[in-house]
């Protein structure tokens, strides 16, 4: 049987978000049933970026394996969703409603963050703040340092993984290790040998490094 894609609109603060719920795929017998939910947010939306992002599907497939079922969603201003983009602070209460929607879906459920580029900004300043639960994990891909101050990940507790190219032209190895010193733990920190930012020809690794990924 395929697995089941489901589009929704959801109500966001600056209008409609368009978003895909996917539910995971089990490399293991069982009846399938979701053990985890993730919100998956794309790169910056004036340089291109959205939900279909080669990255960010495999992000979310990464996660699907782990059996989370999986939304992702286009920023105000993406695509078929409403607004306009916010310079972040906006992007930031996209992510949280998007969150909120999901978690209405399956209150049962933990919950993770997980975001490409523009998107590890966003989901790592919203998964800081969240209490009540907290995120079980944040996955930052390809999280960038020369875009604004990542203090605010050196009183973050919640667990954090990064996943970075080695060459990476927006979050060089060598700015990222040495902002990583500084980052709360739990944390880590897994370079990919890729092409650039997108990681390019390591797409499989990417989402491979996305599946080994614990709480």
């Amino acid at each position: 049987m395929p697995r089941r894609i489901e589009s929704y609109f959801i109500e966001g603060p600056a209008g409609k978000l368009e978003a895909l719920l996917e539910e995971p795929e089990r490399e293991e017998p069982g009846d399938g049933s979701p053990v985890e939910a993730c919100v998956v947010c794309h790169p910056h939306p004036l340089f291109g970026g959205t939900m279909h992002n080669k990255v960010v599907y495999r992000i979310a497939r990464g996660m699907r394996r782990l059996g989370a079922v999986v939304l992702r969603f286009n920023f105000r201003g993406v695509g078929a969703s409403e607004g306009a983009h916010a310079g972040g602070a906006g992007e930031i209460e996209d992510a949280r409603a998007a969150l909120a929607f999901l978690r209405a879906r399956y209150p049962e459920l933990p919950y993770s963050l997980a975001g490409f580029s523009f998107g590890a900004r966003v989901i790592t300043k919203l998964g800081c703040l969240l209490e009540s639960p907290p995120p079980e994990r944040l996955i930052a891909v390809g999280f960038g340092t020369r875009r604004g101050s990542s203090d605010y990940l050196s009183t973050c507790a919640i667990p954090k993984y990064f996943i970075q190219s080695t060459i990476d032209e927006h979050g060089p190895k060598d700015e990222l290790e040495a902002a990583f010193v500084h980052f709360a733990e739990p944390k880590q920190l897994q370079f990919i040998e890729a092409g650039d930012h997108f990681f390019a020809g390591a797409l499989d690794e990417l989402e491979a490094a996305v599946a080994a990924i614990r709480p």
